[in-house]
Formats: structure tokens, sequence, C-alpha cells
């Protein structure tokens, strides 16, 4: 029962809510006990409410995740899990996400709603609708985001937030062209919105989106105003392993090796872990360093 729970709530995707954590990095306040207590809270909340929205695809999506040759292992696509309970334990979810959200103030009570609605929109119908599902799904990104930042009530950077939407639209791209891959003449079966993309066109796409991510977080670390409130000109540094996570991601996508969920395929391919890590380090290296000098 536990598997199977933790298998329907897709514990796995919670690693997306980290970026609640991002604000609390950049703001230069890991080491203020009450501002991580916020960030610990934001995340909660966002890992109850995105479980609810999983839950809420599943029951809507279940007898098209039959067709399909991985989702249907789903636990309720594979009738380990009753419509009904999914149906409650979203309720559940939803509930215990805002009432956590109430506790870090009316703003982020609002964000985590529009974030509820807005997925709730798009099972009801914007998923059928092309460019516009991509869309919905990248947007859930900087929204976590922005909602870190207003958990802390710190002010976060338009750029950074750009910058995390074309990035989270080079994934959403990817896992729609791997879905065409793997379902191929089936694929209309499972997602009627893939009739309207060809790899082609994708592909096409994910080169804008992927050069729109390199310069827009260039301009990020450069910016004279971020530069100003985060006290140092050092972030261009991060550069190369961002260059690097996008051409391995690229790599993994048209060499068909991306598992189609951008989560798992950062769990599996331990070059992209590895670069994802090495970032983290270096972000927090490059912004602490200063404290940690006056510490010693």
């Amino acid at each position: 029962m536990l598997t199977t729970l933790i298998k329907a709530l897709r514990v796995y995707q919670w690693s997306k809510n980290l970026l609640v954590f991002a604000a609390l990095v950049f703001a230069q306040q890991l080491h203020v006990p009450g501002q991580m207590l916020r960030s610990v809270v934001a995340f909660a909340a966002f890992c109850a409410v995105s479980s609810a929205v999983y839950l809420l695809n599943d029951i809507i999506d279940v007898e098209k995740d039959r067709v399909h040759p991985e989702k249907r292992e789903r636990p309720l696509a594979s009738g380990a899990m009753r419509v009904p309970t999914a149906a409650v334990l979203a309720a559940v979810l939803a509930v215990l996400g805002l009432g956590l959200s109430i506790t870090l103030g009316r703003a982020f009570l609002l964000i985590l709603l529009f974030y509820l609605g807005l997925h709730v929109v798009y099972n009801a119908g914007l998923k059928n609708v092309a460019i516009v599902d991509v869309l919905v799904v990248a947007v859930g990104f900087p929204v976590r985001a922005m909602a870190g930042a207003i958990a802390l009530d710190v002010v976060f950077s338009n750029w950074l937030v750009v910058c995390t939407l074309f990035g989270a639209l080079f994934l959403s791209i990817s896992k729609r062209r791997h879905e065409i891959r793997l379902l191929e003449h089936q694929a209309l079966n499972h997602r009627e919105v893939l009739g309207a993309y060809s790899v082609p066109y994708l592909d096409a796409l994910n080169l804008l989106v992927a050069g729109a991510t390199l310069i827009t977080y260039t301009i990020y670390t450069c910016s004279p105003e971020v530069v100003e409130r985060l006290g140092t000109d050092k972030l261009y540094i991060t550069l190369p392993l961002v260059v690097y996570g996008l051409f391995r991601y690229f790599y993994l996508v048209h060499n068909d090796l991306d598992v189609g969920d951008p989560t798992s395929t950062l769990i599996r391919d331990v070059p992209l872990r590895v670069t994802v890590l090495l970032w983290a380090v270096a972000c927090i290296g490059i912004l602490y360093w200063k404290q940690c000098a006056v510490a010693i």
C-alpha cells in the first residue's frame, strides 16, 4: 500500500518543488532559521498541492493511460488504486496544502491558488490545445520560484523568472517529442494534441527556447541590478555548467535516450545529476563565500 501511495502521489516529482528554495539561496538567507522554516513550509505546501494535481490528472486520463506503455503502470491505470480513493486523497492534499499556505500570508495563498487553478483548467481542456499545453506546464516552474520569494517577502529577479520559464519550456517540449517517438501511430489515442505536433517542429521549437534560456540566464548573471543586489558579479562562472546541462539534455533527446519525464531523466543520467549538483554548489559558493570568510 505504501508503494502504491508513493507512486500515486509521484513523490519523486517533488524535486520540482525545490525551486521554492531558489529565493532562499539567492536572497542569501540560507543561514536565517526563520526564513529556512518558511521555505520548508512553502515546499511542503507545493508538494501537497502538486500531488493533488497529479491524482486529478490520473483520474481524468485513467483510460488513456492504460494504452500508454509506461503510464499504464500507474496505480489508477493498473487498478492498484480505485478512482474514489484517489479523489478523496486529492481533496485532502489540496486542503492540506492550502492550509499550510495560509501560515505564509495572503500573497502566498493566492499564488498557490493560481497554481492549483491553472492545472485544474489544464486538465479540464487546455491540455488539448496545441502550444498552450506546453506553455501551461512550463508556467508552473517560474510560479514555484516566485512563490518561494513571496513566502520570504524578498525581491526576485524578472530575468531569473523568464529564464526559468524558457528552461521549463525546453523540458516540456522535449517531453512531447518523446511521447510522439514512443507512441508513433498510437499517439492520438493517448493525447489528442499530439496530432498537432511533429518531431521536426518540436526540434525547431527546442532550438529557440534553448537559445533563449542561455541568453536570459547570461543576462541574469551580468545584470547590474542583480550584481548590486547579490553583491557579486561572479555568477557568470556558472555559465559553462548551464551550457553543458542544456547540451547534454539535447543530446539525450535527439538520441532517444530521454525517458520523457525530465525528473526521471535527471535521476537516471549521471552527467546531468553531477552538472546540477556542481551548479548548485557553485552558486552557493559564489553567493556565500564572503559570509563564510567573515565567520572564519
